[in-house]
């Protein structure tokens, strides 16, 4: 008899108002590890959509003759993401469960019901009410729903009805006021997981439970403890995290937009970071305002602008800034190249003096077509850049060309001096973050923007059959064994995440909601070639994928988290690369290739807002950087230093982005590429 109750929830500890929520809906959660205040109890909300700014929440806790409900708040439409806003409790060790809630339609349209068997909040069975007078049962599994049954329940606005779903084994029956409406067998029921609540219209939820056998809860926690038993071995295989440094960011301190590099010409590392303003609507036209170089141990190099004491502020940026940092004249000592109102400068990476300058160019291209401009205008007459790219454009020893870029829309190459070279405006979104890669082996690169190869000169030679959404990151490279060719993976958006070869053609697709961020590197040392690690952001978030060399899942999960990095790390200096998810001291820290937590951060106060993996101590190895808007710490590990044999090829620091692809190469063969030039150009 299941009368061992798991959860019951009456919403009465939770006090009227909204369910926390970004009231502003904005991207911060993409590559920044962002909580919303308030009580949460035992639920979590993973849903997001940027196209619920000033809407208001997506839950509601309210009350009636004293008793407490949660009501869903959305109407949905499921643009431009899929999207099934879901409050979700309990464990994945959950099985064999019996789930059940009080549900008022407070709108026939659209559907509303329990959520169970739940791996993450779009890997899930769905027991609802839909309009039309019916009851159903699906799988969710990313952006498809898998029916498993269907029977006719005729509803009103005014009633509550029970609904329970009751699990044993790979069979569920579902109920309504105790009435069984359908059963099934599902392998998807066996495994069990964790359960809710869902709508995608308003709807009333009420006395949710959660109730198992005696036996089935002793093995629950069973399943919970030999879980944790195998995370502690498999924390003691690695060594531990240890404190390095500590940096106060006194009033210059912001969040993604830092950079690392070498300005003083030694080999030792610095770092600068950029505070911003926005112009005109959000974060389409960011603009740089400060800009401090700092070392290691805080010391100030120099600083170009007014630092803001509302760094929170200044910092809470989603888009890239015009930053990088460089030795772009080859003189032995970064240079740091940024946009600065209205001008490309590149400033002396000692002192901050500028020793070359240029206006942005004039924007004097028809509004029409253009991609991405709020009010389907450009704001200024000359170009605010969005970003800038060091690439080889000209074929010489080294990269010494800078590309330049508005949004979504337009791109600028210029030479070392800032001559501009040229300069194409696409008919299809740019994307966030152009790759640059030498593709043929020519000593020149191309540049995949968005899903258009161009050539060195700006001409597009094939195109990606895909023209909606844009793509967010982008990794080149040779990850299968015994295939000298070389493939893009991309992750775009509600366009999901895709291998495609250096020939326009798309080999492998899986549409896992709004693809964000992707790395390549040796995770799973066991198997052959590479894994691809994607995470999703907007619609469903939190989901991490890892998929083998030719993109075949391996395994999905949730972390119940934002701010997903999925960044290579080589911590061991063993081959193997762990995965950095983000800096939160209970979930977050490093997984490795079967998705179980290796290496933990200390549960010490630190910042745990950004994150970046860097080898700073120069043994190979990486260290791990945490800040926020006011402090920045450095772990290494426990053993450093201690010499190493592995030193894997990443991507390069001096073009830093949010939105650039990961990768972690054991040497220089995994980029090197011979495509045929003649496919390339569609000839035969």
């Amino acid at each position: 008899m299941k009368d061992h109750i798991l959860c019951h929830e009456d919403f009465m500890d939770f006090p009227i108002g909204a369910f926390p929520y970004d009231p502003d809906h904005t991207a911060m959660g993409e590559y920044q590890y962002v909580t919303e205040k308030g009580y949460h109890g035992r639920w979590l909300d993973q849903v997001c959509n940027y196209t619920w700014n000033g809407t208001g929440p997506t839950w509601l806790v309210t009350e009636k003759d004293g008793r407490h409900a949660m009501e869903c708040m959305r109407v949905e439409k499921n643009r431009p993401h899929r999207i099934f806003p879901t409050l979700e409790t309990g464990s994945p060790f959950w099985r064999n469960a019996e789930v059940s809630v009080s549900l008022r339609r407070l709108s026939l349209r659209g559907m509303a019901g329990l959520v169970f068997s739940l791996n993450h909040s779009i890997d899930t069975l769905v027991f609802a009410l839909e309009e039309g007078g019916v009851a159903t049962l699906t799988y969710r599994h990313k952006e498809e729903l898998h029916p498993l049954g269907r029977a006719a329940f005729p509803q009103n606005p005014d009633d509550t009805y029970r609904l329970a779903a009751d699990c044993e084994g790979d069979l569920v029956r579902c109920y309504v006021d105790g009435q069984l409406l359908i059963e099934a067998r599902t392998p998807i029921v066996a495994r069990g997981g964790k359960a809710g609540i869902t709508a995608d219209c308003p709807a009333r939820f009420s006395d949710f439970e959660a109730r198992v056998t005696a036996e089935e809860a002793a093995a629950i926690e069973a399943r919970a403890a030999e879980r944790a038993a195998r995370e502690a071995a498999e924390m003691a295989r690695h060594p531990a995290m240890k404190l390095w440094k500590t940096i106060d960011l006194k009033n210059f301190g912001t969040s993604r937009q830092v950079r690392f590099g070498h300005l003083l010409g030694d080999g030792s590392w610095q770092v600068v970071l950029a505070q911003m303003q926005r112009r005109v609507s959000r974060d389409a036209y960011g603009f740089i305002s400060c800009l401090t170089a700092i070392d290691l141990e805080g010391n100030v190099l120099w600083q170009l602008g007014e630092p803001s004491d509302e760094a929170e502020e200044l910092g809470k940026v989603s888009a890239d800034m015009a930053l990088q940092v460089y030795d772009i004249d080859g003189d032995g000592a970064d240079e740091v190249i940024c946009g600065w109102d209205f001008e490309i400068r590149v400033l002396d990476g000692r002192t901050g003096a500028v020793k070359r300058a240029v206006k942005t160019p004039i924007a004097d291209q028809e509004d029409e077509g253009l991609i991405g401009a709020p009010y389907n205008t450009y704001a200024f007459a000359r170009l605010n850049p969005d970003g800038i790219r060091i690439c080889n454009l000209r074929g010489l020893e080294r990269s010494r060309d800078i590309l330049i870029k508005d949004r979504y829309c337009r791109i600028w190459a210029l030479d070392d001096q800032l001559n501009t070279l040229w300069h194409d405006k696409s008919p299809t979104n740019t994307g966030h973050c152009p790759l640059p890669v030498d593709v043929d082996g020519d000593g020149k690169d191309e540049l995949l923007v968005g899903y258009r190869l161009l050539d060195s000169d700006g001409h597009e030679l094939w195109h990606y059959p895909i023209t909606e959404d844009h793509t967010d990151e982008i990794v080149a490279g040779r990850w299968k064994p015994n295939d000298p060719e070389g493939y893009f993976a991309c992750v775009s958006g509600t366009q999901g995440f895709f291998i495609g070869d250096f020939y326009g053609n798309i080999l492998k697709r899986d549409m896992i909601g709004h693809a964000q961020r992707v790395s390549v590197a040796n995770y799973c040392p066991e198997r052959p070639g590479l894994e691809i690690c994607v995470t999703n952001f907007w619609g469903h978030q939190g989901g991490i994928f890892l998929y083998d060399c030719n993109g075949e899942p391996i395994w999905e999960k949730q972390n119940e988290m934002n701010g997903n990095i999925i960044a290579p790390v080589n911590w061991d200096g063993d081959g193997a690369e762990l995965i950095l998810t983000n800096g939160d001291p209970q979930k977050g820290g490093l997984l490795n290739g079967q998705g179980l937590r290796a290496v933990a951060f200390p549960d010490d106060g630190h910042p745990t807002l950004c994150c970046e993996a860097l080898d700073l101590c120069g043994d190979g190895r990486d260290e791990l950087i945490l800040w926020d808007y006011h402090r920045m710490v450095i772990y290494t590990q426990a053993d450093n230093p201690r010499p190493q044999t592995y030193h894997p090829l990443k991507f390069p620091p001096y073009n830093a982005s949010n939105y650039r692809g990961e990768y972690a190469y054991p040497d220089g063969s995994y980029l090197d590429f011979h495509a045929d030039k003649d496919r390339m150009r569609g000839e035969k």
